[in-house]
């Protein structure tokens, strides 16, 4: 996805109407040192993919989490490290691994503070409460909530809006807000990084006032 230039946006979700993911199998965990090679192996391949989202900590494309129910764990884990997330009114969210011996170490006890502010987190960290779809709206950590015949609609309508802008842009904009949170302000705001440049010397930078001053869509080529 990174390398396809025809990828704007990605959107991830779950099947069906129970769960977007609901963490690691405790089953299995359970029974993970009992287990022959090939289970393992199938274990470790699963980590791997939860991984490839959670620790990419600069990906350039927006991607929205499509929350159809519960998120919790590392399922909870996959959605903070997401840029947009709409969920249905019935999903509920949580990091419940200290009631199972665990802890939220695929980065959740990282992200959660930073998106919803250290003292509201370790509420919810230090007891494993599940919040609802609405609290999580209205801690800021959910975009938008909707019910569930109604979230296709309202994912696509992200989706829609998102690529009507200049991807190049996008990707500048998302670039700069998330490395920019790790610096000081004067020196975020003086940093210009290699999207912003690649941005700069694109043909879509013309084509916008271009576009504009022609009373007319733009068309964006992402070069």
């Amino acid at each position: 996805m990174e390398r396809n230039d025809d990828i704007w946006v990605a959107v991830v979700t779950g099947s069906g109407e129970r769960a977007f993911c609901a963490g690691a199998d405790l089953k299995h965990r359970a029974r993970e040192r009992d287990a022959d090679v090939n289970q393992k192996a199938r274990w470790e391949k699963l980590v791997g993919e939860t991984k490839s989202l959670i620790e990419r900590w600069h990906f350039p494309k927006p991607i929205i989490a499509r929350v159809n129910g519960f998120a919790l764990g590392g399922g909870l884990e996959q959605a903070l490290a997401c840029d947009i997330i709409v969920a249905a009114d019935h999903a509920e969210f949580g990091l419940p691994e200290p009631r199972r011996g665990l802890i939220a170490g695929s980065a959740g006890v990282h992200r959660l503070p930073r998106q919803i502010g250290l003292k509201t987190a370790m509420g919810f960290m230090l007891t494993g409460r599940h919040m609802t779809a609405l609290r999580a709206y209205e801690l800021g950590l959910v975009n938008q909530v909707v019910p569930l015949g109604e979230l296709d609609a309202a994912v696509d309508e992200w989706v829609s809006d998102i690529v009507r802008c200049a991807p190049l842009a996008v990707r500048a904009t998302k670039e700069a807000t998330m490395k920019g949170l790790d610096y000081p302000l004067a020196q975020a705001y003086y940093t210009v990084h290699d999207g912003e440049r690649k941005r700069r010397l694109s043909d879509d930078a013309l084509e916008g006032p271009r576009a504009f001053a022609e009373k007319r869509a733009p068309n964006w080529k992402g070069r």
